[in-house]
């Protein structure tokens, strides 16, 4: 019975975060008029994408033409911003095939404005950049982002809503490093005039559309997005774990030059199919319409709603935030992860002195517990890194834009592989073969430790942790013996790094705090209806927590491993120590040769998957060099 309900839990889990990952379905042409629709969009695509068009081509020429038109049909009054690019820009665009002298060395910026019915107001802007990289038509990127901006000022026509001025810039040279937008904030004069932005880009060619990055002092822009969950076709995607993760990243968009100017605003992106991010076929017959519907129908609803804000959203007090499967974002003060933190621990505590008295449990088990979370994160970290050399080369050796590109390509496989290899760590931790079969496993990490050592330049990043989890292996006190013990044990390194992290950065904290505040009120409950978790009851919450809690998991470690799974494949270990929380209780034995055949079985299917990914995705060709 318990394993139908692991592998039932599990497989609910899976199916909800792939439900809710989803792109919505594209709205048709004959879409109500005040309704964004992809296939609406499409038409301008489909004119701007016909072919790559690189600053300095003649359809770089073109599409600039093609857009002021537009621009001008729709009511604005268009004009041309120009500014010499940078000598590295320059630069850059030469090595890539490019002709930076056919347009004087300069960047030539869209700049539209339509008047509102209260002028008095600060302007909204909307902005992309309309410039691709050679090679590439960008259907995605950016071409998605000046079409969904386009129909979602005729949507807003039609809805009457255009209450305040609205700005449109479409800036030019961004694929060679930023060059039009710093040319707009720095120099033209409506850059000091505007209260709002919303910024649209790609890295690929479809998936959710997330909203990745916000002005600083976020918490009033957050409480002014979140009804558009209810309104967006699809929902949104949106975390402050995602805004804090990406100001880590050496990344930049056109955005950036207003964050770093402390001006408010929204950034959106779609990052999915990855293999079309600045390749030969990123065409818009391969472009997938629901990317286009969903960055289009949350831009169109936010736009909506800040045309009849009184005051637009400024700058205040971040706020930590998540979305909960796209349908509604759930926010709190920063200081109220140490609410969570603290009901978590009352919770915690209840749950010990329940198995304690009643279960057996005591402080050694409970230890035990939280050395099988520090080997699962570590074995977890050095496993994933280790099959995702199977894919090609990671880290440090992503010195090309080929190897790049080639990896993007080869992401989802990677993502694939990484995920069976999660699910079979984790059950080899509750099948507790790890006791019998110590050499096996502390000399095989141990040895994977020193190969990713020896091929990496970061090399105590791998030594440490294959260290630490070779020798949990070896350590036969380091395993717990008990359900109570482990599953305790976990909830208490979560505690600590949660603690750690609401100190440390508590707008990325909830990734511990929220998944912590359900195991542990499952495990509360679960103490009180089944302390010997022999009977159904037992796994009732457990299995509840695990399909409801998993499935939000998994859906966010989607999005990361998308965003950083190339470098870190391993950053999915945390994501599977997180579903533990509440699918540990699941297993109760510790002979089960089911799950250890099965997490064999996974891992084999893990490593065939990563390798077979150099076959099925070759390199792209690509003629773009990465800076």
């Amino acid at each position: 019975m318990r394993l139908a309900a692991l592998l039932a839990s599990l497989v609910l889990a899976f199916a909800l975060a792939i439900l809710t990952t989803q792109s919505p379905s594209p709205r048709p042409l004959d879409a109500p008029a005040t309704d964004f629709s992809a296939h609406r969009a499409m038409v301008d695509i489909r004119e701007i994408a016909k072919a790559p068009h690189p600053l300095g081509s003649e359809e770089h020429v073109r599409v600039r033409n093609y857009l002021k038109q537009r621009l001008a049909t729709l009511g604005f009054q268009v004009s041309e911003q120009s500014g010499p690019l940078t000598l590295r820009a320059v630069q850059r665009l030469q090595r890539a095939g490019g002709t930076p002298e056919a347009a004087d060395f300069e960047a030539t910026n869209i700049v539209a404005v339509r008047s509102g019915m209260d002028p008095n107001h600060p302007p909204l802007m909307l902005m992309a950049h309309y410039d691709t990289v050679v090679g590439s038509p960008g259907a995605a990127d950016d071409s998605t982002g000046v079409a969904a901006i386009l129909e979602t000022v005729r949507a807003l026509d039609a809805r009457d809503a255009l209450r305040r001025d609205l700005v449109v810039v479409f800036t030019d040279a961004e694929e060679i490093g930023l060059e039009g937008a710093r040319v707009f904030f720095e120099e033209h004069p409506l850059a000091k005039e505007v209260g709002f932005i919303i910024n649209l880009e790609a890295r690929g060619g479809g998936g959710r559309a997330a909203m990745f990055e916000t002005g600083r002092g976020d918490g009033p822009t957050i409480r002014a997005f979140a009804p558009v969950a209810m309104k967006a076709d699809g929902g949104v995607t949106a975390t402050s774990l995602a805004v804090f993760m990406y100001e880590q990243m050496p990344n930049g968009t056109d955005f950036t030059h207003a964050r770093e100017r402390d001006m408010a605003g929204l950034n959106f992106a779609f990052i999915g199919r990855a293999a079309q991010y600045h390749a030969h076929d990123s065409t818009p017959d391969n472009l997938d319409l629901g990317a286009v519907q969903h960055i289009g129908s949350q831009t169109l609803e936010m736009a909506d709603r800040l045309m009849h804000l009184q005051e637009l959203p400024q700058g205040g007090i971040n706020r930590v935030y998540a979305d909960v499967f796209g349908r509604v974002i759930v926010s709190h003060p920063l200081w109220g992860g140490w609410v969570i933190l603290g009901i978590s621990l009352l919770a915690i505590a209840g749950t010990v002195w329940i198995a304690s008295s009643r279960a057996g449990l005591r402080p050694l088990h409970i230890f035990q517990g939280v050395l099988d979370g520090v080997w699962f994160l570590t074995a977890g970290f050095v496993l994933l890194q280790t099959l995702a050399r199977l894919a090609g080369p990671a880290g440090d050796r992503l010195s090309s834009s080929e190897a790049y590109y080639t990896q993007l390509r080869r992401l989802p496989w990677m993502e694939g592989g990484a995920a069976m290899a999660v699910v079979a760590l984790a059950l080899l931790l509750m099948s507790g073969v790890r006791l019998r079969r110590r050499r096996i496993f502390g000399y095989t990490l141990a040895a994977m430790g020193c190969m990713l050592a020896f091929t990496q330049e970061q090399t105590l990043m791998f030594l440490i942790p294959a260290a630490i989890a070779a020798v949990l292996s070896l350590w036969p006190g380091a395993m717990a013996r008990t359900v109570w013990g482990s599953w305790t044990g976990l909830l208490a390194l979560v505690f600590v790094a949660g603690c750690a992290a609401q100190t440390a950065v508590p707008e990325a904290a909830l990734i511990f705090t929220w998944p912590l505040l359900l195991g542990s009120l499952v495990a509360l409950v679960t103490a009180l209806l089944s302390p010997q978790l022999t009977d159904l009851r037992a796994v009732a919450a457990p299995a509840l927590g695990t399909v409801i809690g998993g499935a939000w998991l998994m859906a966010m470690g989607h999005f990361v491993f998308l965003g950083i799974g190339i470098t870190l494949a391993g950053v999915l270990a945390l994501i599977g120590l997180l579903v533990l929380l509440t699918l540990r209780p699941l297993v109760t034995a510790h002979s089960d040769h089911v799950l250890t055949g099965a997490a064999l079985v996974l891992l084999l299917a893990a490593g065939a998957t990563m390798g077979a990914s150099r076959l099925i995705e070759p390199a792209p060709v690509v003629q773009e060099n990465l800076p």
